[in-house]
This record gives structure tokens, sequence and C-alpha cells, in this order.
């Protein structure tokens, strides 16, 4: 299919086109609820505007499934449950099922424990962090959540030239009562992802995020994955105080690894994502009405701040994630033609309809 067939955006409901995410899922192999989980999920990062993580990994999660990278059927084990914690070790089912049956059993136990602490290991691609702390922010909880992937090795220690650690992306949010603040970063200046999508265009990173094999700062991103000798991704900070993404990158392979049992110690021969999920409940500390007081005066001293330029005022992580999913519940998501082309190549194979899509 030519590119050029299909428009430079296209917009359709987002019902429609969880729908259509669903179908290609069972047609996989996934069993049904799973698959509407997981579509629901992308649907809602495509509404936030974090598209990369949307429906664009629909190509990604369906080869995943055909190879047997990605488990279609089966539950979680527990390893460890006291009721305020629990340890899952997720059999490499989909991510984004897994990380919704914890938010929903999470969402029970916090009223009781006031703080409920999830870890799990052996876990596939979770998508985006900040969609999943949405649903503990749309009732009135804060969370915090981190990943890293025990077998990835694209982030130098601090000082070092040999890739160690994954990106390890975390997340914190918390309400307000406008809005959801939501954090969503990671260790080091980028991603994987981000870095093999500049390599297969052709494109060079605008800043030096990035270390070749001998440990200096480039912009290219063929370092990441080269056929001599690998460079690295830079931690945030860079040469002057990389420690700081340092040490943010050894906190979440300490709570979602050394919380969960099994990591780099391990030797996994797989990719699989380490999960750490913390739910927190404003009621069991001062009270959820001075939480949000508090949160909504720093809030707006943070909009009164003076701009550096006036054209754009101080926003909060999370603000244009709210306005966004406001303008594509009117006018429907918006699909790249690579993501549209991939969908349609995989509704043809899968023999699936896709006319949501013409």
């Amino acid at each position: 299919m030519n590119l050029t067939d299909i428009p430079a955006t296209l917009h359709r409901p987002h019902d429609a086109l969880a729908a259509l995410a669903a179908q290609l899922f069972t047609a996989a192999g996934m069993d049904a609820d799973k698959a509407s989980c997981v579509a629901e999920l992308l649907l809602l990062t495509d509404m936030m505007g974090r598209s990369t993580h949307g429906l664009a990994q629909c190509p990604a999660y369906l080869d995943e499934l055909k190879k047997g990278g990605m488990r279609a059927t089966g539950e979680p084990a527990t390893i460890r449950d006291t009721g305020a914690t629990l340890v899952w070790d997720g059999d490499y089912l989909p991510g984004l099922w897994l990380m919704q049956r914890a938010l929903t059993l999470g969402f029970e136990r916090v009223r009781e424990h006031g703080v409920f602490t999830f870890s799990m290991r052996r876990s596939h691609h979770i998508g985006c962090l900040a969609a999943l702390a949405k649903q503990a922010t749309d009732r009135g909880y804060y969370a915090l959540i981190a990943s890293s992937g025990p077998h990835t090795k694209a982030v130098a220690p601090f000082g070092g030239r040999e890739g160690l650690l994954s990106p390890n992306p975390f997340a914190f949010a918390f309400p307000t009562s406008h809005f959801p603040v939501l954090i969503d970063t990671c260790a080091s200046f980028t991603t994987v992802s981000m870095t093999r999508q500049k390599a297969a265009a052709g494109q060079s990173f605008d800043h030096a995020w990035l270390l070749d094999a001998r440990g200096r700062p480039t912009r290219d991103p063929r370092m990441l994955e080269g056929d001599g000798e690998r460079g690295s991704l830079m931690l945030l900070g860079g040469e002057e105080a990389g420690h700081k993404g340092f040490g943010l990158a050894l906190m979440v392979e300490a709570l979602t690894q050394g919380l969960s049992g099994f990591g780099r110690r391990d030797a996994p021969t797989r990719w699989g994502a380490n999960v750490y999920l913390q739910l927190i409940d404003p009621a069991a500390f001062a009270g959820s009405d001075a939480a949000i007081a508090q949160m909504d005066f720093l809030a707006e001293r943070c909009h009164a701040n003076a701009p550096i330029d006036p054209a754009v005022p101080v926003r909060l992580p999370g603000e244009q994630a709210a306005r966004n999913i406001e303008k594509h519940m009117r006018e429907g998501v918006a699909l790249a033609p690579k993501t549209v082309a991939a969908l349609r190549a995989w509704a043809a194979q899968l023999q699936i309809d896709d006319a949501v899509l013409a």
C-alpha cells in the first residue's frame, strides 16, 4: 500500500478504532477480554497525544503474538500477597491488561490499607505509563509507576561506556480540581524506540543524547545498534550531571527488579518488563480535601509564574493531555499514515474488515 493513498492525518471515532484493534488482537489469538482492554488503553494513549505508544504499537504487539513473544492467553502467577503488597509473575502476558488488572485490584485494596504496593516480573510491554497512572488520578489517588527491562543494556552507568541499564521510565501522578498532573519520564535523555525511529529515518538527534563506543557524546542514533562496537543512551544530566540520571536509573532497577526478585542477575534471554506500582489514598493521610487544596494552590502558582516567553506560559505535565482527550472526543482520534498502512496490512493478513480506516 502506498502512503500517498492515505490522508496526511486520518481522524476516526475512538470507539470504532478500539473495536478494530480488539478484533485484530482477538484474530491473532488473544483472549477477548485482554484484547478489549489493550485496545482501549492504546486508544486512550493516542487521545492523550502520546501517539508513539498508542495504536502505533499494534503492529509490534501483533508481531510479538505471532512469534510467541507475547502470551495470548493465561493468568499471572502470584509470588507473594500480604494484602497491602502483591508480587506477580506476568508470564509475558499483555502488559496493558496485566497493569489494568493490577490497578483494579489496587483500587479495592488501597481503600483499606491507605497505600497499595505492587511489583511484577516478566510482563510484556506496559505501554504509556501516564495513561495507566491516569486511572488512579481519575479516582482521586496518587500513583507511582516504574518499569525496567532486565534484558536490555542500552544505558551506561555514569562514568562508564558500556550499556548496562534500560532507559527505566517512571511516572508520578496526582489529581487537582481541574486536571491530573501526569509526570512521565525516564532516566535517559531519550528512549530505545525513539533512537531506532531516528536511525530508520536516517535522522540525527538535535542534541548529543547518546554516547559512542568510546563514551563520547554524539547525535548519531546508529551508535546504539551498530555492526561494530555499540554506544549507549546518555543519562539525564549529561556529561556534567549524569550522576542524577544514574541515581534515578538505580532507583527504578531496585523497585522493579529488587522487589520482584527477578532481574539482571538472572540473565534473561528475552525482552520483558519488570514493573513497580504504588497507589496512595490521600484520605489515609491529611485528607483528600487537604491534598487537593495544596495541589491546586501549587498549580495556580505555577501558572502565575512570569514566563520566559509571554506566548508560552508555564504548563504542568498532564494539562495538554487533558485538552487532547477533549479534542479527540469531539473530532476523532488522529492517526498517522504509517500507522494506518500498518493496521490495514495486518487487517488484510488476519482477514478483518478495516472499513473504519477507509
